[in-house]
């Protein structure tokens, strides 16, 4: 669900990176980033919009751009049953 005209991709990113690095795991990411689990959690769960500050740090731990993480509502491609092969 948008928030703002927002759409949060951090769960789908962060399934990514559990699966590239085991190790991973969504406390150490908000540590490292100086965020709470539960804030984080409430930005997993698309409760919330981060400040730019922590949308810069987890784009930048993440090595993804913020536009990958946060996709405005009205700029997402969606998939249409003629758009198939």
């Amino acid at each position: 669900m948008p928030i703002n005209g927002f759409v949060c991709n951090l769960r789908v990113i962060l399934a990514e990176e559990k699966m590239r690095n085991p190790s991973f795991t969504q406390k150490r990411l908000a540590e490292k980033i100086n965020l709470s689990r539960t804030a984080l959690n409430a930005l997993v769960n698309e409760k919330s919009l981060p400040s730019f500050e922590v949308a810069y740090n987890l784009a930048k731990e993440l090595d993804r751009p913020i536009e990958r993480i946060w996709v405005k509502f009205d700029d997402r491609v969606e998939f249409k049953e003629s758009d198939s092969v």
